[in-house]
Parts: C-alpha cells; structure tokens; sequence
C-alpha cells in the first residue's frame, strides 16, 4: 500500500523525537559526526506538518558512512543511498508509514546544507509564510491522499521559491 499522507498540526513531542533519534544517529556515526540538525516542517514550532520527523547528519565522510550503513538498519532504517540527490545519504524509518527520515551530507557539501537551513530558519522566523505553507500541505494531502508525487509536485513551485527566499535572507 502507498505512503497515507497526512498532515496534522504542530506537535511540541517532535523536537523530544528528534532528540532521541539524534543519540541513536551520534552513537552509530561516532567521531564521523559534525554535527545534527533537526530539519523539514518539524522543526518549525507551530507548522503544520506530515509527522514525520526530518534529521541532517553532517559528517566528515559519506564512505564511512557507507560502511556502516548495516548499524543502521538495526535501528529500524532502510538505507537508500542517494536516493536522487547526489551527494547525499537517504534513510527511513517506519516503511509507508514513516516515522523519520535521515538525510546525511559531508561538511564540505555547504549547498545542501545551508539550503535546508535556510528554509527552516526562514520558516521560524516568518510565521505568515509558515501558516501559508501549512495550508498548502494540508489542502494537498487532502487532494493526493495516496499519491506522494502529487503531493510534492503541488508543493514545487511553493519550495522553490521559498528556498530561493530563504537564502537570499540568510545571506543579507
């Protein structure tokens, strides 16, 4: 059965779920680990959000992290490689129902990483952009219940804008 897209409102439990997943991912990444970020709608207090919990590793090498994408999977991930961004790891938990998704880059992967924070940052900071893309979610999970391309292309135009915006702010 495909992904059951859901959107509900702000859950406060996700910052403490991010916490918990952010010890599991330290102990299995080790000294390979810069740092981690909670990432994606929530992170952003008051957005509403599929609750599905979004983290971003950074780490000094993606080759090690391919070795060891075996402890991974004894947590609960699948482990997807790229996953059509290169220069990224993919996992997630939870199957269709997925409770959390890991996107891994290196630290020297500064586009991918300022980009996700930008957004977030963005997001915290402008309350009306969250509410407008709060609402967007909402109606699209409602239009493509079943259908998570249809979903994400209704969000496109959306996102690529946002992030263009997030970034010019982020770097005024």
């Amino acid at each position: 059965m495909a992904q059951h897209i859901i959107v509900t409102e702000y859950n406060a439990e996700w910052a403490d779920m991010f916490k918990k997943e952010a010890e599991l991912i330290k102990n299995i990444l080790k000294e390979n680990c810069v740092e981690i970020y909670h990432i994606g709608s929530t992170s952003v207090k008051g957005l509403k959000a599929k609750p599905i919990i979004d983290i971003m590793p950074v780490v000094r090498s993606l080759q090690k992290v391919d070795k060891i994408a075996r402890e991974f999977e004894k947590i609960g991930y699948e482990y997807l490689g790229e996953f059509g961004i290169a220069g990224r790891r993919y996992l997630r938990k939870g199957g269709n129902e997925r409770t959390h998704q890991i996107h891994i880059f290196e630290e020297n992967n500064k586009t991918d990483i300022e980009r996700h924070i930008a957004v977030r940052d963005y997001l915290r900071a402008h309350k009306s952009v969250a509410d407008e893309y709060g609402q967007l979610k909402e109606k699209l999970a409602l239009l493509f219940p079943y259908d998570i391309d249809g979903y994400c292309d209704g969000k496109d135009e959306f996102v690529k804008k946002l992030e263009k915006t997030a970034l010019e702010w982020k770097n005024k």
